[in-house]
């Protein structure tokens, strides 16, 4: 039964149970007596002797007919409790579009921005808070993911139906993951195999010949009651593999609008338990490859684009609980990959590879705090080490001054701690401060602190301050620079990034009738110490590369404003709508004043807004969903102008059976496409080349079906119920 009142006796601790009727409680010094409570049901009081897992059946107070009850379980949640301005994008959110890869979660989304970075490979961007991805730390179950040379295609390698859900955190975020999120924090949970089906497939195929296939499975190895401490083990499989067959040039600019592509990933992953032991292991192999350009074969020396990746990445984690009711554990988190991609941009090539090894141990425990009364006290504490080995092969005409070197290292070991204090339902406190060395920049030391005050139920008050670093790669980086004929000036050594980020968003539980508004406004500033310019103004042929640092009164930064409403206007139809407002300034050359001048970045949007309706039918047999974006203009680099807004409608129809269900969906339905986003598109071995102008979609109106078919996992009385 969802939301049984599950609490101590004589007590304010307590929690609900969640839709499953499932609950987790830690114990109380002062009783062991546990009560539930449900309406319509007798109390029932249990007496616990020990730390097994509970089964509680309660009686009905008397007999009623036959009820049908239906809920809809919301697919993008805000914590009430957390300090930190989360929202947690679940499984369902994910079912309302196409969703191939990550970077296709965030279509209902109004804060996040995914983009096209060029007009010529289909690599994409995510941008948070008016930032670009750079300064996002994307991560993959709390280690390194999307970064260095994987950020051009990262996006696109997380595959949708792999992920379980997506927590994405505005401004600063916990010490305990690192020190690079600036503008936030993005994880992504996979499925994991002691929880997903035994066997799930979901098959997609779009109108312009995109087809995938995802095959998944989770299965149980071990399961032993008789030892003495439990012991379980899992094994799960993540098979995906994409193709693209079609090459089109709906705009007649003589490029494919969207490179053939080739994909295959393989994930496996194991879970071991072992009382209050948990390892965790998983590995992954990753074959991309893109064909773009001009492929027809009536051009002479035509300009073509030849992408191959190849990455293969394991990660290994161990957990300990020493004692469950003070909550003193120990973590060990271990991830190493190796990243090599050989590209070809017209006579432009670039061969690099990257080996990362990262490390993170981290000791967390619960203490009471003398005098509060209901009040939980937190410290976690570690070490981690982070290791990147870049190889770049660069060819001679992409840099027209210095070259960053063929070979680059970087070791960071650092030190972190981090309190929380949660008083009652009232307060959350995280308070938190690294100490790095990295051996490119030295010494530097990452406060932050996030603090939630909830002075009544239906109203809540968040703000967080803190510290983010960056080590810059610069073609990694900017590789939508690549397919162009501008040539790359690198006006000094590059330094470290550095910014502070500031915030506060409120959110209003607001009851009516039997429904209820969640009404939510925030702001952030992010003032960046010292940002590494990408000045596309000075010279339509060329990119300027300098440290904000180097000129005099140079400031970079960035303003982000937020109102979102969401509200489930009648039993299964819920209604979002949002506007989000940025101002992102930087100090670049201007052609017309001759000097140095702060305004807006360009290829940046000024606004985006969000209206989005889902209608899902009693009994989970049809679902209804439909979202319109509107984008807002920006500013072009000196001499190419602005653009405008632009609109763009996504709907998609799901019928549900027992196993599994279609769907039926299309995007961009007003058709809207950037007019001539390649410049000079007929001579792109000439100086007026240019496919980084990227500001809107490239491709039309696209219809895709799926198919999605979960064989269920059988439930065992076998009270195993592990995280």
């Amino acid at each position: 039964m969802p939301g049984a009142s599950v609490y101590w006796a004589e007590t304010q601790r307590g929690v609900a149970t969640d839709v499953d009727g499932a609950f987790r409680l830690m114990p109380d010094k002062t009783t062991n007596r546990l009560v539930v409570s449900f309406v319509g049901f007798h109390n029932d009081t249990t007496v616990v002797v020990n730390r097994e897992p509970l089964t509680i059946v309660l009686v009905e107070e008397g007999i009623l007919d036959e009820v049908t009850i239906t809920e809809r379980k919301m697919g993008v949640l805000r914590s009430r409790t957390s300090a930190f301005d989360t929202q947690h994008i679940g499984s369902e959110e994910l079912c309302r579009a196409a969703c191939c890869n990550l970077s296709e979660a965030f279509e209902t989304n109004a804060s996040v921005d995914v983009a096209y970075s060029d007009a010529a490979t289909g690599a994409k961007q995510i941008r948070l808070l008016g930032l670009g991805g750079t300064y996002v730390q994307l991560l993959q179950e709390n280690t390194p993911a999307v970064r260095g040379l994987a950020q051009t295609f990262g996006l696109e390698y997380i595959p949708g139906p792999w992920m379980s859900s997506i927590q994405v955190s505005k401004g600063t975020s916990s010490v305990i993951n690192g020190y690079e999120a600036t503008s936030g924090q993005i994880n992504v949970e996979l499925l994991k195999p002691n929880t997903q089906n035994p066997l799930s497939v979901n098959l997609m195929l779009n109108s312009e010949l995109h087809a995938e296939a995802n095959v998944m499975g989770g299965w149980q190895l071990l399961h032993d009651h008789e030892h003495a401490q439990h012991r379980s083990l899992y094994t799960g499989i993540l098979a995906h593999y994409q193709q693209g067959f079609l090459a089109m040039d709906d705009n007649h600019d003589s490029f494919v609008d969207m490179p053939k592509s080739q994909n295959a990933n393989l994930m496996n992953r194991w879970v071991y338990k072992q009382g209050d032991y948990t390892f965790q292991a998983l590995v992954r192999g990753l074959y991309d490859h893109r064909l773009g350009g001009q492929l027809a074969d009536s051009i002479t020396n035509p300009y073509r684009l030849d992408l191959n990746t190849w990455r293969v990445e394991g990660t290994m984690k161990n957990g300990y609980v020493f004692d469950e009711e003070s909550g003193s554990s120990v973590a060990v988190i271990t991830a190493v990959s190796y990243h090599n991609l050989n590209n070809l941009y017209g006579n432009r090539n670039w061969a690099a590879s990257q080996v990362n090894a990262y490390l993170n141990a981290i000791y967390q425990g619960n203490f009471e705090g003398g005098g509060l009364i209901d009040n939980d006290h937190r410290l976690s504490a570690g070490l981690s080490v982070n290791y990147d080995r870049y190889n770049n092969a660069y060819s001679d005409n992409i840099f027209s001054t210095v070259n960053p070197g063929a070979v680059e290292h970087e070791v960071t070991p650092g030190v972190f701690a981090e309190y929380s204090l949660k008083y009652a339902d009232m307060l959350s406190l995280v308070a938190g401060v690294r100490a790095d060395w990295s051996s490119r920049y030295g010494f530097f030391f990452t406060p932050r602190a996030n603090v939630r005050y909830t002075p009544f139920d239906w109203w809540t008050i968040r703000a967080s301050v803190g510290m983010g670093y960056r080590s810059p790669n610069i073609i990694a980086d900017n590789a939508f620079m690549l397919p162009s004929s501008r040539r790359i000036y690198m006006e000094s050594d590059v330094r470290q990034e550095r910014a502070v980020n500031a915030g506060v968003s409120t959110t209003f539980y607001i009851p009516i009738g039997s429904r209820q508004l969640q009404l939510s406004g925030e702001y952030y500033y992010t003032h960046f110490l010292n940002s590494l310019i990408v000045d596309l103004d000075r010279d339509v042929h060329s990119v300027y590369i300098y440290n904000q640092t180097d000129i005099d009164g140079g400031r970079s930064f960035a303003h982000s404003a937020q109102a979102e409403a969401t509200i489930e206007v009648l039993t299964g139809w819920t209604w979002t709508a949002a506007f989000r407002w940025t101002d992102v300034e930087q100090t670049t050359f201007s052609q017309d004043a001759g000097t140095y001048v702060l305004r807006m970045k360009p290829l940046t949007n000024r606004f985006k807004g969000i209206l989005s309706t889902s209608y899902q039918t009693p009994a989970k047999t049809w679902q209804f969903d439909a979202t319109a974006q509107f984008n807002g203009g920006g500013r072009l680099p000196d001499g190419f102008g602005e653009y405008a807004w632009y609109p763009q409608l996504m709907a998609q129809i799901t019928k549900y059976f027992r196993t599994c269900s279609l769907y039926l969906g299309a995007e961009n339905m007003t058709n809207f496409k950037q007019p001539s986003p390649i410049v000079d598109s007929f001579h792109p071995y000439g100086p007026n080349f240019d496919a980084s102008m990227a500001w809107g979609p490239i491709t039309g109106w696209k219809v895709y079906l799926g198919f999605r078919y979960d064989l269920e996992k059988k439930v065992h009385d076998n009270h195993d119920h592990d995280d």
